[in-house]
């Protein structure tokens, strides 16, 4: 009898020491699964990561020039041109700058027109064209505004690079533009087909038709136009940025972004 439960307890130790074992072994072969499932993990994430450094290469190569530009056009915006800006606002109060704001607005009702018109949108057209004609009477020469204020007749922001967007000419690179800021391949292009369209830029062949009278002049009244317009808009590039980690890419996404908008309206 004795013997019997010797044998029971001898059994039974047995039993527990291979259950024993037994998860033991299946405890190490879950955690070798799940350290390899880690593993699989992080180097997914390194190959997306890596992945999308190379696509961020490939679809921006002129980042190195860029990044170099939008710290000379941030330095130079801080330090010169809002100081001015600021100054100038001191100077000339608001009522005023309004005014030249609207006054280069409408010179510039070219540029629009034929925008409009070379896109197909014939209302907008119609609706530019009325509003030159009543800034132009009314306003007292575009100095008011009385197709926004009186009329409501809305207006419509088109330039060329927005016409060649229009008719499915791509983006190209990003290109910061010193002084301008930034832009792409296609708004370049563009700014050079406003130009040929704009009664403020200097053009020899029809100076007859243009305000200023050689390259300084125009570069000085756009120089004016950029200080009269930050003088009404003080502190907004500085609200813009405050919360980009990194400025020049956050620029970049801000402004492809708004020009897919207003192409697509």
């Amino acid at each position: 009898m004795r013997l019997y439960y010797l044998l029971s307890i001898l059994l039974i130790i047995s039993f527990q020491g291979c259950s024993t074992n037994q998860i033991t072994i299946s405890s190490k072969k879950t955690l070798q699964v799940e350290t390899k499932k880690e593993s699989e993990e992080d180097t997914e994430n390194f190959d997306d990561e890596f992945t999308q450094e190379q696509d961020t290469v490939k679809d921006d190569p002129l980042s190195g020039y860029n990044r170099f530009m939008t710290s000379f056009n941030d330095t130079l915006f801080i330090y010169l041109a809002d100081p001015i800006s600021k100054g100038y606002a001191t100077v000339f109060p608001e009522v005023l700058r309004l005014g030249i704001s609207n006054f280069i607005h409408n010179i510039e009702f070219p540029i629009r027109f034929t925008n409009t018109l070379l896109q197909g949108k014939l209302q907008y057209s119609a609706d530019e064209l009325e509003r030159f004609i009543a800034n132009s009477t009314l306003g007292i020469g575009g100095i008011f505004n009385p197709a926004s204020t009186i009329m409501h007749i809305p207006a419509h922001n088109e330039d060329f690079g927005q016409t060649l967007g229009y008719y499915g000419v791509g983006a190209g690179y990003h290109v910061v533009l010193p002084f301008i800021g930034p832009s792409n391949i296609r708004d370049i292009i563009g700014l050079v087909g406003d130009g040929y369209l704009s009664p403020l830029m200097y053009d020899k062949a029809l100076k007859e038709l243009r305000i200023p009278q050689n390259y300084l002049q125009s570069a000085g009244i756009y120089g004016f136009k950029m200080v009269n317009k930050n003088a009404l808009h003080l502190g907004a590039y500085e609200s813009l940025k405050k919360d980009a980690i990194d400025l020049y890419p956050f620029l970049r996404d801000i402004y492809e972004q708004k020009r897919t908008s207003e192409i697509e309206e």
